[in-house]
């Protein structure tokens, strides 16, 4: 006895996935943290439906390389772009990555930066 698997019309049944905003949040978070050097618990994350797209703001600090570590060697050389630099850079990568790993069309991405975790400025005993 020979069982076949039925087919399925494909026309007939074609939609869409959703993911629950909650992961997006997720996944939002998880890439900032990671391009601004902190913990993805300290990102704040915002979406709003911007004609079909989605807007994104995060809020997170930055971690920065303390300037006395750097002139002392401690932290390798001195980074070469600014703050603001770091920040669209982490925008456009925000961007990309989200859209890759979610399938969701990203519009306008806001980073605003909440504070400056400098690293490398402990006290030398």
């Amino acid at each position: 006895m020979s069982t076949t698997a039925p087919t399925v019309d494909a026309e007939r049944f074609h939609g869409r996935n959703r993911i629950a905003s909650r992961a997006i949040r997720a996944v939002v978070s998880a890439v900032t943290a990671t391009e601004l050097g902190t913990a993805a618990k300290t990102v704040g994350v915002e979406l709003v439906d911007d004609n079909g797209a989605l807007a994104v703001t995060v809020s997170a600090p930055v971690r920065v390389a303390s300037l006395v570590a750097i002139a002392h060697g401690r932290l390798g050389k001195a980074p070469t772009a600014s703050v603001l630099e770091r920040a669209g850079e982490a925008r456009a990568i925000i961007r990309d990555r989200v859209r890759e790993l979610t399938g969701s069309e990203i519009g306008p991405v806001n980073v605003r930066l909440t504070a400056a975790r400098i690293e490398g400025d402990e006290r030398v005993r």
